[in-house]
């Protein structure tokens, strides 16, 4: 047998078995760099948000939206409500705090940026079978601090109040009792719940209780949607029947909140330190954008 020696051109060679590994990588489904201008994929990022319990609702709207965006940011939701949130971030210990309390910006801790991203207000709300559907501020303090006893003196049927108030620390309570109750307390008979959820489930099934619960646990019409994001598996028709109403005729909704004419009105912040990592500014960018201010529409008031 004859055999025949082939001689290649190096550079002949050299194309060849780039083609060769070009083909075993098209066949095994490995990823080629594209030389100097690869871009590495991001690394993974989990960073964690706490404080309003209010705002839950719609920071599992944003943070969902957010990490399909961008898989390679994940995030852990934690309560605690919103001065221990800022306390939290403060020290370190997360990286954002949802807060709805209200101060003034020069009172910001030290080392902490303060945004507001969107308007909420704190809505008083009853049971459907309640027949009011309006109060002045001096009849919902006179409520709650015990005066009224029975809701005939404000105009509805000869039935004993029921009061349901938050717990102590929570940023509504705090609201409430500066603008409502001035220097009156909520009166010791008054069931006392830890989150907003709680007072809607409470009061629904109450129909002679009132209480107070931020707006996003509402639809625009004064009556909570079919599902609050928080428990959306766990909707009742019982939860369905409590309604917000207007205070000095005004609703925590629309033009009346967006204008602050609503007497409860009140603004949603978002703190993190001033030395956090661009992450968080990523975040907080998405927040203040059409996309995600509109996401904020869905609960609350937008800022923008």
């Amino acid at each position: 047998m004859n055999c025949h020696q082939v001689n290649l051109h190096p550079g002949l060679l050299s194309r060849l078995l780039t083609h060769l590994i070009l083909a075993g990588c098209l066949l095994s489904g490995c990823v080629l760099p594209q030389g100097d201008g690869a871009v590495p994929a991001p690394a993974p990022v989990t960073l964690t948000v706490a404080g309003s319990t209010e705002m839950r609702p719609l920071l599992l709207e944003l943070t969902s939206v957010y990490s399909e965006r961008n898989p390679h940011v994940q995030f852990t939701l934690l309560g605690g409500g919103s001065r221990m949130g800022e306390r939290w971030v403060a020290a370190g210990q997360v990286d954002i705090a949802a807060s709805t309390a209200v101060y003034p910006d020069a009172e910001t801790p030290t080392g902490l940026v303060r945004i507001p991203v969107g308007l909420d207000g704190i809505a008083v709300v009853v049971n459907t079978d309640n027949p009011v559907e309006s109060l002045t501020m001096v009849q919902v303090r006179d409520l709650f601090r015990g005066r009224a006893l029975n809701w005939e003196e404000v105009g509805g049927v000869a039935r004993e109040v029921l009061l349901v108030s938050r717990e102590r620390g929570s940023a509504t309570r705090e609201l409430f009792e500066e603008r409502v109750m001035d220097e009156d307390r909520v009166a010791l008979t008054a069931v006392v719940m830890s989150t907003s959820s709680n007072v809607v489930e409470y009061v629904a099934a109450h129909p002679d209780a009132i209480g107070y619960v931020t707006s996003a646990y509402l639809s625009q019409t004064g009556m909570p949607p079919s599902s609050n994001g928080e428990n959306a598996s766990d909707t009742s028709t019982a939860e369905r029947t409590v309604k917000s109403i207007s205070v000095e005729g005004r609703v925590p909704f629309n033009s009346d909140l967006a204008n602050h004419q609503y007497p409860l009105a009140r603004a949603l912040y978002l703190l993190f330190r001033q030395s956090g990592a661009p992450s968080i500014q990523n975040i907080v960018d998405f927040v203040l954008s059409e996309e995600g201010q509109a996401i904020i529409a869905r609960y609350h008031v937008p800022i923008r």
